[in-house]
């Protein structure tokens, strides 16, 4: 394998990287995690939703996840093109976002499926987005019959993964 070849590898896995530690970030209400996918100069579309720097996104997530019971962001299917210092990506997302229960012990589910279309750039040896732009393919909202959190399930650092990664940023 040339040195050339090996180089876009480990680009491409830092980047699947960066996208997991975003989800991670999101998920387990860890903002310092989240902000460091995003280079401090990036930008961010949402299309009809959010349009401004990927900080910026990140504070305006902060606030709509706050209220929400919980959620969970996965990532599949990731296509990666790297040039050197430079770097497209478009990586399927699966998006569940569960409201607090109301007044009648009720809660909705808001099923999403979209896709992240990044641009990345390594700065200092570091993968980042320079640019997002999502693309909601599919949503649905659904009232829930039923539905239980996992026990051990949590939305800050005393989640047990934290345990294995204590110190990933």
């Amino acid at each position: 394998m040339s040195s050339q070849a090996l180089e876009t590898l480990l680009a491409k896995q830092s980047i699947r990287d960066v996208l997991s530690r975003y989800c991670r970030g999101i998920d387990r209400m860890d903002k310092a995690m989240a902000d460091s996918v995003f280079h401090q100069d990036s930008t961010v579309l949402y299309y009809g939703i959010y349009e401004g720097s990927g900080r910026g996104f990140i504070d305006w997530v902060w606030e709509s996840h706050s209220t929400m019971a919980c959620h969970s962001h996965q990532i599949n299917n990731v296509l990666s093109e790297v040039d050197r210092d430079k770097a497209n990506s478009e990586a399927y997302v699966t998006v569940v976002l569960w409201s607090p229960t109301d007044e009648n012990n009720k809660r909705q589910e808001a099923l999403g499926r979209g896709r992240y279309l990044d641009r990345w750039s390594r700065r200092d040896g570091i993968w980042a987005i320079e640019h997002r732009s999502f693309v909601l393919d599919m949503q649905t909202i659904t009232e829930l019959e039923s539905g239980e959190q996992g026990e051990q399930s949590r939305r800050d650092k005393s989640d047990p993964s934290f345990a294995l990664f204590p110190t990933t940023p």
